[in-house]
């Protein structure tokens, strides 16, 4: 048989159709993947979420709609024109082009939710998966965490509405360091990364080691940084208890 004449492997097809877990290297069918909470059924290993998938997770299928959808990215320092031309063109799919950080649209999108459930009188839940604060916007980003720890201070001590904190991984930078870590209830989700700072920086401005999996989820809980550890299986229904929990108390 003439080798020559074997059909060649359409790998951009497969990879619509197939992923390799973080954690074991199995091959996962998407389809079965999503279906099971982007959970891998041979490790355990939690993978990471799209944002759709992730907000059809705790609550019923399109029951949510999206706001504030035509806000976009100003180069505003010019460091992506001068210093990433392959990002400035991308900047309107954050996504793709910087990962989960946190720059002055998701501050301004988190900032105007909050007062949005604050003026409706509304529970918030927040569920963080970021990097931190985007260092290529500067101060600019910094300036988020101190604009939605305020707006949260109105909805939590002034307005005594519920905020719940999901953390999920990664949770790392300004956001642990803001409203990651400001929760009336904060839940984390197994095995997830939580920090401030990576283990690399501490060990080199410390100069010593960190003992293994110091800044994963059940080694924090353990030393009470979390209120509880859900695995997304369960994240619904515990959601709905604490909501019960939260109108029953409220109308004592």
């Amino acid at each position: 048989m003439d080798k020559n004449n074997n059909k060649s492997i359409d790998y951009a097809k497969i990879k619509k159709l197939w992923t390799q877990c973080d954690n074991c290297d199995n091959l996962l069918y998407l389809r079965f993947l999503r279906e099971n909470q982007s959970v891998c059924k041979e490790c355990g290993y939690y993978l990471q979420m799209n944002s759709s998938d992730r907000i059809e997770l705790p609550i019923d299928r399109d029951t949510w709609r999206p706001m504030d959808e035509d806000m976009y990215t100003l180069d505003v320092l010019q460091f992506y024109s001068e210093n990433e031309p392959s990002h400035s063109d991308n900047l309107n799919s954050e996504v793709d082009s910087l990962g989960g950080s946190m720059g002055a649209v998701v501050g301004e999108k988190i900032t105007r939710l909050i007062e949005r459930a604050t003026a409706e009188s509304l529970p918030l839940i927040i569920v963080c998966a970021s990097g931190g604060a985007r260092m290529q916007e500067g101060s600019f980003s910094l300036m988020q965490m101190a604009k939605i720890a305020s707006a949260l201070y109105i909805h939590q001590k002034e307005k005594k509405l519920l905020y719940i904190s999901i953390l999920t991984s990664p949770t790392t930078g300004g956001v642990t360091a803001s409203f990651g870590m400001l929760g009336d209830i904060i839940i984390a989700e197994p095995k997830a990364y939580i920090a401030f700072a990576g283990k690399r920086v501490i060990e080199q401005t410390l100069g010593q080691k960190v003992i293994e999996d110091f800044q994963v989820t059940e080694h924090l809980f353990g030393h009470g940084l979390f209120d509880l550890i859900v695995p997304r299986n369960l994240l619904k229904g515990v959601l709905s208890e604490l909501f019960w929990f939260y109108v029953l108390r409220s109308s004592l």
